[in-house]
């Protein structure tokens, strides 16, 4: 399972049973108070072995607080679900995603309802291919 953190929507994209393609799932809303038993139920549904959450740092490596947030939600969910959790650099993953949803012709408006899964899908497909 891929999750793409946000502070205002976090992406989830799950991989396929041979953990070689990534796929968008859905988008959860960051400031619900139940982020992280939703993650914990879609874990348990679709029998997750392992999360990777996005650690969003600049390209000179700084970790903001965006960094700050994607670390604490790595180690709620750790403890939540019980499974390992690991953390992957997501560096131009929302450009990436947003370049594929134009060149796909998908409407503005449609865009900013799928890019933080898309996001979550190209981290999570990078993190697969180096593996």
């Amino acid at each position: 399972m891929g999750i793409d953190y946000g502070t205002r929507r976090i992406g989830v994209a799950l991989s396929d049973p041979l953990h070689i393609t990534a796929q968008g799932f859905s988008v959860i809303d960051a400031r619900a108070d139940d982020v992280v038993e939703v993650i914990s139920m879609i874990a348990r549904e679709h029998e997750v072995e392992q999360v990777v959450v996005g650690l969003p740092v600049s390209l000179s490596g700084y970790e903001g607080p965006s960094a700050a947030g994607a670390r604490e939600l790595a180690t709620r969910i750790s403890a939540a679900t019980g499974l390992p959790v690991e953390l992957s650099d997501e560096r131009f993953t929302t450009h990436t995603a947003e370049t594929a949803l134009i060149e796909a012709n998908v409407r503005r408006r449609r865009r900013r309802e799928v890019i933080d899964q898309v996001a979550a899908a190209v981290m999570l497909q990078h993190y697969l291919d180096r593996k």
